[in-house]
């Protein structure tokens, strides 16, 4: 079976227990930006349930101008209030290189990205960073109440960054 006919056979017994209903807006007005690796277990790791924060993935859990773009449209449509910036250790973006990747990726398509990939060199740099870039940011109404941590993905553990 493939890994789309798995999904499929497991949604099949989702729908059967799903929810009545649930609230639209996140019930602890919390809204998560972290990593894509599919280590993280946030829902377990932070003691989370469907419904309760939005969680906006991508690799390296960077602020990037489409981060801010949701967590625009998080606060002010959806009413969060709080957000949380989480890293994680041993990521695939730490000395990531940038610049040779979008090279590559430019010599086998044809076409150059619009976009960068940066890396970091130290997580809990980038997440210090990652909560500035949220606090600078104009267009959001909540940016006092901006926390960063970095998770341990070899015992699950989350620490504050200051």
């Amino acid at each position: 079976m493939s890994a789309v006919e798995e999904l499929l056979a497991a949604n099949a017994g989702y729908v059967e227990r799903f929810p009545d209903a649930m609230p639209t807006p996140p019930a602890r007005r919390l809204a998560v930006v972290t990593c894509m690796d599919a280590r993280l277990d946030l829902f377990a790791a932070l003691g989370l349930r469907v419904g309760d924060a939005h969680l906006i993935r991508n690799a390296g859990g960077l602020v990037t101008p489409d981060v801010l773009r949701s967590l625009a449209l998080s606060q002010r449509a959806l009413g969060t209030r709080e957000v949380v910036v989480i890293g994680h250790t041993e990521c695939g973006m730490t000395g990531f290189d940038d610049a040779g990747f979008r090279a590559e990726l430019a010599e086998q398509s044809g076409q150059r990205p619009d976009w960068d990939v940066p890396g970091f060199d130290d997580v809990a740099v980038s997440v210090a960073g990652s909560v500035s870039r949220i606090r600078e940011c104009g267009w959001l109404l909540s940016r006092n109440s901006v926390a960063g941590f970095v998770f341990d993905v070899r015992t699950g553990k989350i620490t504050v960054v200051d």
